[in-house]
């Protein structure tokens, strides 16, 4: 089965994205879009952004006396991605983690689908630290021109991940990313990459071809314990 998704943070670098899924995504199709009446909010001490619907959020904004938004500051810019399989859903919401709910939402495309494989450069070496904000895999930088909302095309439906965590670890001071590109793309992708920790249920998930490992307790009904009966473990391989 086919999916599509809409990302608005660190997933907006197809580096990382590929990180995830663990392939180069040549069947994937992104292009620009928009989702309205959600914002997009740092959260302490992390990286990476947190989504909600303004109905949720607006108590940020009055606890901080920014007061309402006017519509067009309700919107989240990201990309959407089309062609996504049931595999890479299951690992990006590993991915993810229970930080986020993957939800159905309806966003707006700015522009044509294009394929991954188009929005890649060959590179003689990895990129460095240094270099990662330059690096040739960073979608444009310079999101097209907003148009009025009420000329928006007509919306698609996709999966996103919305934020599930307390409100108190929220700034009202809204993510850019921009900002992630330029200070901290080099700690997720490349030879420097820091934050590794973020991959690691993930790769261990792909290791074992999406199978998950159940383990039980079962009495074996003979043996020397104190009721007579011995225990023991048994490990089976899930899908």
């Amino acid at each position: 089965m086919s999916h599509s998704a809409f990302f608005y943070g660190t997933l907006l670098h197809p580096a990382i994205l590929r990180r995830v899924i663990g392939h180069e995504g040549g069947q994937l199709e992104i292009c620009p879009a928009v989702l309205l009446e959600h914002t997009r909010h740092k959260i302490r001490n992390a990286d990476y952004p947190a989504v909600l619907p303004y109905s949720k959020s607006r108590t940020l904004f009055e606890q901080s006396g920014r007061g309402d938004l006017a519509p067009e500051e309700r919107t989240v810019r990201g990309t959407f991605v089309h062609g996504l399989s049931d595999r890479d859903i299951s690992l990006l919401d590993l991915f993810e983690g229970d930080e986020y709910t993957r939800e159905s939402v309806a966003v707006h495309p700015l522009g044509p689908l294009t394929p991954l494989s188009s929005h890649s450069e060959p590179r003689a070496s990895a990129p460095t630290p240094g270099d990662a904000a330059t690096d040739a895999y960073v979608v444009p930088r310079t999101a097209p021109e907003l148009p009025p909302l009420n000329a928006l095309p007509t919306p698609l439906p996709a999966q996103t991940y919305i934020y599930a965590g307390p409100l108190d670890q929220l700034s009202s001071e809204l993510w850019s990313y921009e900002d992630f590109v330029r200070e901290n793309a080099w700690k997720w992708v490349g030879t420097g990459a820091v934050n590794e920790e973020y991959y690691v249920e993930v790769d261990r998930r792909r290791e074992m071809d999406g199978k998950t490992l159940c383990t039980s307790i079962v009495e074996t009904g003979n043996g020397a314990s104190a009721a007579g009966h011995e225990k023991a473990a048994i490990v089976e391989v899930k899908p």
